[in-house]
């Protein structure tokens, strides 16, 4: 029967309803460095920044209070977190009667440092447009180019190339073409990426062809970053190098993985589409 009950639409899903640290899964990052060829010292400084739109407990009076979340999982951490199972345990937080506001953050630091196993920074701010303003990613955008594009995966390397003969440039280069999959679940992932750099010029057409090559890619959102700083620093040799890929919400959060060669703390700017 075509109904929604008959579909793969809307599956049950436990949703705890109390507070459950076990629910957080985590996700070892060595494995898919291994697959990129990289060893310790890494090659790069960075951070994951998680932004949380369905955080709500109770106060000791049973009220419901609700606040916005940002994460920093650093991404010298042995493990990401999954992020279905980082809504879970977010979740489970909707029935708790908590004192405070820094009770929470203090349990939360606790918990997603010992499944990252490294420091995790919390910070609640309040539901409020002007703390969380909209912005723009700075940058020549590269999607009105009028190119073919007829690759849609594996990401392809061989699509980047820098020419050495040229001066070199410092240049930011944003693309909202962004798309890849959530290995676990199947599900589109959409997000726009700022690349920015110094040394010889990139072609334009070629990193735009590279990034649209990501669409039928099954990779989390941290590894594509990381995957794209590795390919930028081997195929075009940049002195300087940064990617910074805002993804949009799913599930209530965003991730917006930041990898760069000089240690650099980004701005966890929201963009329109988060």
């Amino acid at each position: 029967m075509n109904s929604p009950e008959h579909s793969p639409l809307g599956k049950e899903t436990p949703y705890a309803d109390r507070y459950d640290p076990a629910l957080l899964f985590p996700i070892p990052r060595d494995s898919n460095r291994a697959e990129l060829g990289l060893a310790e010292p890494l090659p790069f400084h960075g951070v994951d920044i998680w932004n949380a739109y369905e955080l709500s407990w109770l106060d000791p009076r049973g009220k419901p209070v609700v606040a916005l979340a940002e994460f920093r999982v650093p991404a010298t951490s042995p493990q990401l977190i999954e992020s279905k199972s980082f809504k879970l345990y977010l979740n489970g937080f909707a029935g708790e009667r908590i004192a405070d506001a820094s009770t929470l953050t203090r349990t939360l630091v606790r918990d997603l440092s010992s499944v990252a196993g490294a420091v995790v920074g919390v910070q609640l701010g309040d539901a409020r447009a002007a703390v969380y303003p909209v912005n723009d990613m700075d940058g020549h955008l590269l999607d009105d180019q009028a190119i073919d594009i007829d690759d849609y995966g594996p990401p392809n390397a061989d699509f980047l190339h820098a020419d050495r003969s040229l001066t070199p440039v410092a240049e930011t280069l944003v693309s909202h073409l962004l798309r890849s999959n959530c290995p676990v679940t199947g599900q589109p992932d959409w997000g726009s990426v700022q690349i920015a750099y110094r040394g010889a010029p990139i072609d334009h057409a070629g990193l735009l062809r590279y990034l649209v090559s990501f669409r039928n890619h099954n990779e989390f959102h941290e590894h594509c970053v990381e995957r794209i700083f590795v390919d930028l620093s081997r195929r075009c040799e940049p002195q300087q190098l940064s990617v910074y890929a805002r993804y949009t919400r799913r599930g209530g959060l965003d991730i917006n993985p930041f990898r760069s060669n000089t240690p650099v703390t980004p701005p966890n700017l929201r963009t329109v589409r988060q």
